[in-house]
């Protein structure tokens, strides 16, 4: 928070939510936080409801007989196949006439929803009526239905309708369809509408007008300095509407609604929080900077000193002019698992042919390579990356052909910075991967960092940038199922040794095309020794077999990714990748034909791709 709360128009009762909100994230402020009141619509209707109940001897035979015998059979041909008064014949076809079970002329004939029921084993009852109410929400544009009646309250707050035009017509229950009404009653929760069961809403008709009651929401407004984004929330309790938040938003960005008048908020007081937050933001760079700072005078101070205690806690030295670009080469050419560079710009005059081999090389040695650039607040504002350099940069590749190098705009940053295996950090007022045409000597200062907290604390800064910024492209993946953007993303998240939260990713949404891509992941992860041979996302993924069909397109590189990852864990340790291929596990990895019926376990994990 960056200016008192006081300052801010945030009412008493929501204070806590704010600091909530705040705790989530140092970059997240809220500007305001009112409480409003708008209208609901209350209408009690009646549904009639159908129930099955089993069929007797008779209503089966007759069932049967509609739907078997060629030609349908009449009562009177059916009575005279039993040896049965035609009374009793008619009597029970009368009955599953009412019942819709069958159709209401002779011959006699199976309807379709009496087929259904005799599928079950079982004719419908007589319906019951049931009286619940069907409630109309304006802001979530939704008709829900529940048993219990909402209580007509006084709520003491503006009313949200006064600021922003809510559409409060309310839909004819009445004229809506059936089976609209049928789905909507399912969504409530209700266990009225259970087709699989036979149980089933066969009409619903209005028995009282519309009352009106009105609803408490909570209106905040969000900035996020590290996406430059204000944001608009609208909350029932601690529930977030996501539908009523995102339309607000689209009204707030079309110039439709005033924050001022809405919540007391001006345009000045939005800039004044913005500038408060990035400053501040960059002062705690500056500040971690000036800290290393400190350390690099220290250590020169205490040269002359007998005893070297920089092996041991690490040190911060300063490089100057032509030394920044040597040592800049040294440390890379050093990477053994992970490099990290921020450099507010990127051009080809160091992104050249020697500068690609290097990276290259790298790659061949599975090194992960995270390039962030952009300095301007607003990314359409920044100066892009030259689209020949970044198809360069993006074509390189590991040896198991996964992008090694990520490059992404993140913007909104003066930092210059490069972090190798979290060991070393470099960084100062050097461009890394931008000069001016020359290599001129500029009056350019670096630290080299590798005091471990120092280091770590560098790491988190820019490893949280990229851990957001791949949310935001899993987010983006995910709406447009963009299978190139769900690789890069998970390329990220291999990066910076989240492969645990990629798979879940992967799990929780259904996506098992990216497996094969995944195990590249994990395969990488245990040749840098960054993934442990028993981490538990490996029995995770192995559970995750059973789901995936043999006629899946991507299963010769699931077969090969699989193969790859328990030779790579059975190098190292045998009894682990043994323990893996429970009974389980092996009947699945023979259904894909990961393994033939003659393998055996053990001659499996010998085998070398």
């Amino acid at each position: 928070m960056f200016f008192a709360s006081s300052a801010k128009p945030i009412d008493d009762n929501l204070k806590n939510f704010v600091d909530e909100i705040e705790a989530q994230s140092p970059s997240l402020s809220v500007l305001t936080a009112r409480q409003f009141r708008y209208s609901l619509r209350q209408t009690p209707v009646e549904l009639n409801i159908k129930e099955p109940r089993q069929f007797n001897v008779l209503e089966e035979f007759i069932i049967r007989a509609a739907i078997e015998f060629q030609p349908p059979p009449t009562e009177d041909e059916l009575a005279s196949v039993l040896g049965l008064d035609s009374v009793f014949i008619k009597t029970t076809t009368a009955t599953l006439r009412s019942l819709q079970t069958l159709s209401p002329t002779s011959p006699l004939t199976v309807t379709p929803e009496g087929r259904s029921f005799y599928e079950k084993g079982s004719v419908p009852q007589p319906p019951y009526p049931i009286q619940i109410n069907a409630i109309t929400d304006p802001l979530s544009d939704k008709i829900t239905f529940q048993s219990e009646s909402l209580n007509e309250t006084v709520i003491n707050l503006p009313d949200l309708a006064d600021f922003i035009t809510i559409d409060n017509t309310i839909a004819d229950i009445a004229s809506l369809p059936l089976e609209k009404i049928q789905k909507n009653i399912q969504a409530s929760g209700l266990a009225l509408h259970l087709p699989e069961e036979g149980k089933i809403v066969t009409s619903c008709k209005v028995l009282a007008s519309t009352q009106k009651i009105w609803r408490k929401i909570s209106l905040f407004v969000i900035f996020d300095a590290l996406e430059d984004k204000l944001s608009i929330q609208i909350r029932n309790g601690k529930q977030i509407l996501e539908s009523a938040s995102n339309w607000l938003e689209v009204l707030h960005n079309e110039g439709k609604i005033s924050l001022q008048a809405l919540c007391k908020l001006s345009t000045e007081a939005i800039n004044f929080e913005r500038e408060a937050i990035l400053k501040q933001k960059n002062t705690e760079i500056e500040a971690r900077l000036e800290n290393i700072r400190k350390k690099a005078l220290e250590i020169a101070a205490k040269a002359s000193d007998k005893i070297d205690k920089s092996k041991v806690l690490g040190e911060a030295v300063q490089l100057r002019d032509g030394q920044i670009s040597q040592v800049f080469s040294e440390v890379l050419n050093s990477a053994k698992s992970q490099v990290i560079i921020y450099s507010p710009w990127v051009n080809q005059t160091v992104v050249n042919e020697k500068f690609l081999t290097l990276l290259q090389k790298l790659a061949n040695r599975g090194v992960w390579i995270l390039i962030g650039h952009g300095i301007a607040r607003r990314q359409d504002e920044d100066k892009p990356i030259p689209p020949e350099v970044e198809k360069k940069l993006r074509a390189i590749k590991t040896p198991d052909g996964l992008p090694s190098v990520q490059v992404f705009l993140l913007g909104d940053s003066h930092v210059k910075e490069v972090i190798v295996d979290k060991e070393i950090h470099l960084c100062g007022s050097h461009n890394w991967l931008s000069y001016r045409g020359d290599y001129l000597p500029r009056g350019e200062s670096v630290y080299k960092v590798t005091i471990p907290h120092q280091v770590q604390e560098a790491y988190e800064f820019l490893a949280n940038r990229f851990q957001n910024h791949a949310q935001n492209l899993w987010q983006n993946a995910l709406e447009n199922r963009d299978y190139q953007l769900a690789v890069e993303t998970l390329c990220v998240w291999g990066a910076l040794g989240m492969e645990d939260i990629a798979l879940k990713e992967i799990q929780k949404n259904n996506w098992f095309e990216l497996l094969p891509v995944w195990l590249n992941l994990a395969l990488q992860g245990l040749k840098l020794k960054n993934l442990s041979d028993d981490s538990a996302s490996f029995k995770t993924a192995l559970s995750l077999l059973s789901q995936v069909s043999i006629e899946e397109t991507f299963l010769e590189q699931l077969q090969q990714g699989w193969r790859k990852v328990i030779s790579a864990i059975a190098i190292n340790n045998p009894k682990t990748a043994l323990n893996l291929l429970t009974d389980e596990v092996w009947a699945q990895f023979i259904r894909l034909k990961i393994v033939q019926e003659s393998d055996s376990r053990n001659d499996f994990i010998l085998y070398r791709p």
